[in-house]
């Protein structure tokens, strides 16, 4: 029987989840304090700890890195816990080793889950390095929680990291909160947008020219690889990058040398790099407009970015953020605002959602902030049945049809991913098959 400990102050949370852990057949050490918790440790035997982080004598963050670094090596799988979730706390557990991070209150399946996934792994916890404050990042929902301990876990390694989302989903924000919890925080981060130089051009930006190397070329110049060096680049849509381009960055990461145009001898650069697209790379390799090679390069780690529709708690937290930004004296959202902000899809994610506060924020004419003020258009039903729909004679027939038109959207949606498109009418991806095959609908 494996003997889990649960280090937390709160008594009745304590009871409950220690009551849940017993019945699923574990043995339970309990501890209300982190030198209690840690005096335990010590005595060995211990294959995975539940660990809040607020106690009453040192903070969670102080256990873990003191389980970090038992006598007898990695210690136990850290399953942190916390009221407060906070891009910070999950951050940091995340990147000193912790197994999981979970937000109290805690259901049943959500322990067991994360328990049996923690012993599973027993043994293959490694330490982390200590992080940095990232205020930029606002995320209050389960999908966006996911994504910042995929940063947390991937932070302090040198890997290359190829973030994946929509246009406008906050990619950029992922790759600095990548850069300043890295041990290269102190040193340069470099964007640079593929798709908004001319590709003619992008080779020089990226590996600089020396003097006479083109027509034009006046003097020698650095490029966005040197200026990176010891730190950061980011290439933002890399999926617009020319195949020529592709092969040259490409022997970069093989070789982590650069040849400036014209130049006769390749420079050497210690740069971790980061990708970033909207594009499916995958299917861009299959159509032949992505270098194979160079993707899996690209996708050592892949942290993908939801979309804002998919981070609905997010919404009011992240209008919030930026009507503080706005102003100095920033104006609140009214209750009819938060319920037009919550309603509209957000086609165009985190980047519409500011713009829409720097306007509203400019407009309004009061201290508070009016649906009006928005200048989105009412949360209306999108789905349409047919120009000519045939009449309908009773309910059931109704709602099979409304079913029908809803299962056809969402594959249109979603480009025909049945994945996803499950994930947004909200059922299992079972039933869709078989409503599919019912209504004769083909992806």
């Amino acid at each position: 029987m494996a003997r889990i400990l649960i280090v937390d102050d709160d008594a009745s949370f304590r009871e409950s989840l220690a009551e849940t852990v017993s019945s699923l057949g574990y043995e339970i050490l309990i501890a209300t304090n982190g030198a209690q918790g840690l005096s335990l440790l010590k005595h060995g035997g211990i294959e995975a700890v539940f660990l809040d982080f607020r106690l009453p004598d040192m903070t969670g963050i102080e256990v873990l890195h003191a389980i970090k670094h038992l006598p007898r090596g990695d210690g136990p799988p850290v399953i942190m816990l916390t009221a407060y979730t906070s891009v910070d706390n999950t951050i940091e557990a995340m990147k000193l080793g912790a197994f999981e991070h979970l937000a109290k209150p805690i259901s049943r399946h959500a322990v067991e889950t994360a328990l049996a996934a923690a012993l599973a792994s027993r043994g293959t916890a490694t330490q982390q390095a200590e992080v940095r404050k990232e205020d930029e990042f606002v995320a209050h929902s389960e999908r966006m929680r996911e994504t910042i301990k995929m940063v947390g876990r991937a932070a302090a390694s040198d890997a290359t990291v190829l973030i994946t989302g929509e246009t406008g989903s906050g990619k950029e924000i992922v790759a600095r909160a990548l850069h300043q919890h890295s041990a290269r925080a102190s040193q340069p981060f470099v964007a640079v947008n593929c798709a908004a130089i001319p590709q003619e051009l992008l080779e020089s930006e990226l590996f600089g020219h020396v003097r006479g190397a083109f027509t034009g070329a006046t003097a020698n110049r650095t490029g966005i690889f040197q200026q990176a060096d010891g730190g950061t680049l980011l290439l933002d849509e890399i999926g617009d990058m020319s195949s020529n381009l592709q092969a040259k960055l490409l022997r970069v990461l093989a070789e982590g040398k650069i040849v400036p145009l014209g130049a006769e001898r390749p420079l050497a650069v210690n740069v971790r790099l980061l990708a970033a697209t909207h594009r499916d790379l995958g299917q861009q390799v299959k159509e032949g407009k992505f270098r194979e090679d160079l993707f899996y390069r690209l996708n050592v780690i892949n942290i993908h970015v939801p979309p804002l529709r998919e981070r609905h708690e997010d919404i009011i937290a992240l209008a919030e953020y930026f009507l503080a930004l706005a102003s100095d004296s920033p104006k609140n959202l009214s209750a009819e605002a938060r319920h037009r902000l919550e309603k509209h899809s957000w086609p165009g994610n985190v980047r519409e959602l500011r713009n829409v506060i720097e306007r509203a924020t400019i407009l309004a004419r009061g201290p508070s902030i009016k649906a009006e003020d928005l200048g989105l258009a009412d949360a209306a039903a999108s789905l349409t049945l047919s120009a000519t729909p045939p009449p309908l004679h009773d309910l059931p027939t109704a709602l099979a049809q409304l079913e029908e038109t809803m299962i056809r959207t969402a594959l249109a949606e979603t480009g025909g991913n049945r994945a996803e498109a499950a994930r947004r009418l909200g059922i299992r991806r079972q039933l869709l098959y078989a409503k599919l095959q019912h209504y004769g609908v083909e992806p």
